[in-house]
């Protein structure tokens, strides 16, 4: 069982920057793939970025990547997400979720937005960006 509590959402103007948490506890090793979602009111969760966390690697939607950065520190079991450049179509709950290593994935790990895939689920913080 993996517990994720995701932290550091706010309100922000056109053009700011919040640097969200997501703190894993119980057993974190055992669901290395961490991935950051949002789901604004009355659309799909979409997918942002994993990482694995064995080796900090990191995938990324493609209409995210150029705004947002997944990092963690292994020794608070916390991983992150930088968003830059915040526009207000960015207003939207933010999860952080946990799931397993698939074998085959070779030379890309977690390179899934798949929610099936993922296992463990926070509650989700709020970001609010104003024009």
């Amino acid at each position: 069982q993996v517990q994720l509590v995701e932290s550091g959402g706010g309100s922000v103007q056109d053009g700011g920057s919040l640097t969200l948490s997501c703190a894993a506890s119980g057993y974190p090793d055992g669901s290395p793939c961490m991935g950051w979602f949002r789901q604004a009111p009355g659309q799909e969760r979409e997918g942002i970025a994993t990482l694995y966390t064995y080796l900090g690697s990191t995938y990324y939607a493609d209409s995210m990547k150029a705004r947002f950065t997944a990092s963690q520190d292994k020794a608070k079991n916390t991983v992150y997400l930088q968003l830059n450049n915040l526009k207000p179509e960015d207003t939207a709950m933010y999860y952080c979720a946990a799931g397993p290593y698939v074998y085959g994935e070779g030379d890309r790990p977690c390179s899934t937005f798949a929610l099936s895939r993922y296992r463990y689920w926070g509650q989700g913080t709020q970001v609010t960006v104003s024009s």
